[in-house]
């Protein structure tokens, strides 16, 4: 008989128990890398075979020498077969693990279109898919060339952390330059782009073999950028289905990650479209499921479980067999989430039957809807912000740098 095979799964944050929870149920043996301090979180214990607990560095980092030394001593009799991560700050590892080992999985070259927002830019527009104006901050005369091209305001970007932690915006070149020198030596480590205003989408989807299988496209009616730093309530709901939006976002995305060859793997891909030229732009993607609970949103509409079909898919081709995707449902939802200024707000106030998943986490309030219309959606979502600004809504500065 076949040994089990055996998935390696890391996580610097508490999530992905619907992975880890499916990768099991599908038979195999399941391995968790995660930060010492996030050992009392409510793992799925039961899937989980073996916990390996890193301890982090005062900048939250593993050291990459001791994990490696670590697995080498594991794989001397537990053999792993493929390696998995399970959040944005986790690709860089899992692929160094994996070319380390020589395990089958994305390298790092590719690994980089994942995390490097340089990189990510430079070959979506080497590949023909448009991006706002951008420059790298290594050389002066550069981002001289790159102010007269594009006519502010712009944004700073840190190359390689997740979501809107770290964003700057910059109304004139003085501003931009005193910002610059301001990073010093990491400067090497930012980027800065023409900010343009406009909507932005994501677009959460499936890859089985390098095709997209399945696809997802949903408009943040409060950016995450607006959020982090205007202190708002974020919100999300499914774009129309069938209408020229949802083709065009289908389209930039897969044209996208055939482009930074993506083979088997959940992806998050972010969109603008600019309200000056009506276009669709390139922001940012990633190989993991969307952040934000956006998950729960796109399995209220869909009824596809991101994070379970990502790992029945991944054990489908780790052993050579054929995955299919379940069957599609096509419902509109959205999603409201906030924080809040009670520990454990009462949520009894929102009781319409619309209501598909609540939010459990202190100071937060977060709801999800379904509905066969996505005005019923927009509708709901607009009540609960009104409920959620005057009873509950707390806002926080945005960090420096994520907290875990």
């Amino acid at each position: 008989m076949a040994r089990a095979l055996t998935f390696l799964c890391i996580s610097t944050y508490f999530k992905g128990n619907d992975f880890l929870k499916a990768c099991k149920e599908a038979g195999n043996k399941v391995f968790l890398i995660t930060a010492k301090k996030l050992e009392h979180k409510p793992w799925v214990r039961d899937s989980v075979d073996e916990f390996f607990y890193v301890e982090e560095d005062e900048d939250g980092k593993y050291n990459m020498n001791e994990i490696i030394n670590g697995l080498a001593y594991v794989m001397r009799d537990r053999p792993i077969d493929r390696v998995v991560a399970l959040d944005d700050f986790d690709v860089e590892k899992a692929a160094h693990i994996r070319e380390y080992f020589r395990i089958p999985g994305m390298g790092q070259t590719t690994g980089r279109y994942f995390r490097d927002k340089l990189a990510m830019r430079t070959k979506a527009a080497e590949s023909g898919i448009l991006v706002p104006g951008f420059s790298a901050l290594f050389n002066d005369d550069a981002i001289n060339d790159f102010i007269e091209k594009y006519p502010g305001p712009w944004m700073i970007k840190p190359r390689s952390e997740a979501s809107a932690t770290g964003i700057k915006k910059m109304e004139n070149a003085g501003e931009l330059w005193e910002t610059i020198h301001q990073l010093g030596d990491k400067r090497h480590a930012y980027l800065v782009e023409q900010y343009k205003p406009g909507h932005v989408y994501h677009v959460d989807s499936i890859s089985y073999n390098g095709r997209v299988i399945f696809s997802w496209s949903s408009k943040y009616l409060s950016p995450p950028f607006d959020v982090a730093h205007g202190g708002g309530i974020f919100t999300s709901v499914t774009v129309p289905f069938d209408s020229s939006e949802e083709h065009a976002l289908e389209t930039l995305a897969v044209d996208l990650l055939k482009a930074f060859g993506l083979k088997h793997s959940a992806s998050h891909t972010e969109v603008i479209r600019c309200h000056d030229d009506g276009k669709y732009y390139f922001l940012e993607t990633s190989s993991r499921v969307g952040g934000a609970n956006l998950s729960e949103m796109v399995e209220a509409s869909s009824g596809i479980n991101l994070w379970k079909e990502w790992a029945k898919m991944e054990t489908a081709e780790a052993k050579g067999d054929n995955y299919k995707l379940p069957p599609v449902r096509k419902d509109y939802s959205g999603i409201i989430i906030s924080l809040a200024r009670q520990e454990w707000p009462d949520l009894s106030v929102f009781n319409d039957p619309e209501i598909v998943w609540r939010m459990n986490e202190p100071y937060h309030v977060g709801l999800v809807v379904r509905a066969k219309s996505r005005e019923k959606v927009i509708e709901l979502l607009d009540k609960y912000a009104d409920i959620i600004q005057k009873d509950y809504h707390a806002s926080a500065p945005a960090p420096d740098r994520p907290a875990h």
